[in-house]
């Protein structure tokens, strides 16, 4: 699991400032679609390192990884802070922002 993680947080190192990706997106570029929460469990493990893990949303742009960081609010004015625009729903907009690990 830890080759995984390690994986996991080489991809949320690389993901540039004013761009988000998804767990799905991470865990397909690793070769596991399947695995987007395992995805989730390695961000959560990260939580108190200087990885932008703030940068990663679930696939329809909502914050759910929200708690992590002090609550909605204080992940939304992170990604606010780089620029990242959000729709009237409060979910980032993908259209604009959405980063692929694929290229």
């Amino acid at each position: 699991m830890s080759d995984f993680f390690d994986s996991v947080w080489d991809v949320v190192a690389r993901i540039p400032r004013g761009r988000v990706t998804t767990y799905g997106h991470i865990a397909a570029h690793l070769g596991s679609r399947s695995a987007a929460r395992t995805v989730g469990w390695a961000l959560g493990a990260a939580k108190d390192t200087p990885l932008p893990c703030h940068r990663v949303v679930n696939r329809r742009g909502a914050l759910t990884a929200a708690n992590k960081f002090g609550g909605p609010q204080v992940m939304a004015d992170m990604l606010r802070n780089e620029g990242v625009a959000f729709d009237d729903d409060g979910n980032v907009r993908l259209d604009l922002h959405l980063w692929d690990p694929d290229g």
